[in-house]
């Protein structure tokens, strides 16, 4: 701009201008990529589950993995936008998840409880694993104190859906939801995610090593509010109809 006026600018005259045009500068939203397919499969998902109660999301048992990172994303892209189109599709960046140094958690979240947080040990994670570290120990006992009216929510992860996995499932007559392929906006563990890594960035000392950065998620999880589940859960009906009312696309969640 100083090049094309031939006059200097500062930046604070420039941020002055766009408020007063009614932009903002703020970090993009960042999503998985979708393809017109995983738009129509989301969106029949909403159509089919959107009439749930909550009694009925209550006997859900909503599973999800995440990785938590000892560094951070201090280059933080800013883009300037107008209130209220921060999912506007000029204003999401597509991407696909990746991992740093840390660790990788699996939890699981239901209407008034929770499953002990289980961090992995180092490698990874195939369908035998999954099986021995967290089907049998931990869905197939919840499976039983809920009853018959348990479902089980895990996503598409090629280790959730092997062979063995089928197997065990059904063995111990498990039901499975059935989920949309590149869904984590519909899924409330996210947002338990986000929770602990906001947690754990407000910490006086943020962990420094993969002992602390453990041990910091395990108290977080313990100390996470439980009306702070209760409401993301109660959130599905307003996630289906939102997703309904944008085609299948990215949902503000």
């Amino acid at each position: 701009m100083t090049q094309a006026t031939g006059r200097p600018i500062s930046r604070f005259t420039v941020a002055r201008r766009l408020h007063g045009g009614g932009l903002f500068a703020r970090r993009p939203v960042r999503c998985v990529p979708l393809t017109p397919a995983h738009r129509r499969r989301r969106s029949l998902w909403c159509r089919e589950h959107r009439n749930l109660k909550d009694n009925e999301w209550g006997q859900v048992l909503f599973i999800d993995d995440s990785r938590f990172s000892l560094s951070s994303d201090s280059h933080r892209i800013l883009i300037w936008r107008e209130r209220g189109s921060r999912n506007h599709p000029s204003n999401i960046i597509e991407r696909d998840r990746y991992g740093g140094r840390g660790v990788l958690v699996w939890g699981g979240i239901t209407l008034g409880s929770r499953i002990e947080l289980h961090i992995f040990d180092a490698g990874s994670v195939k369908g035998t694993r999954y099986c021995n570290e967290i089907l049998l120990p931990y869905v197939r006992l919840f499976r039983g104190a809920l009853g018959l009216q348990f479902l089980f929510m895990d996503d598409n992860a090629p280790c959730h859906r092997t062979v063995a996995a089928e197997q065990l499932l059904e063995s111990e007559d498990i039901e499975r939801m059935d989920w949309p392929a590149r869904s984590p906006d519909l899924n409330p563990n996210e947002h338990v995610w986000d929770f602990l890594g906001r947690r754990l960035a407000a910490r006086i000392l943020p962990p420094a090593t993969i002992r602390e950065l453990r041990l910091g998620l395990q108290d977080e999880w313990a100390a996470m509010p439980q009306q702070l589940i209760d409401t993301l859960i109660l959130s599905m009906f307003r996630r289906c109809e939102t997703c309904l009312a944008v085609r299948g696309d990215h949902i503000p969640y």
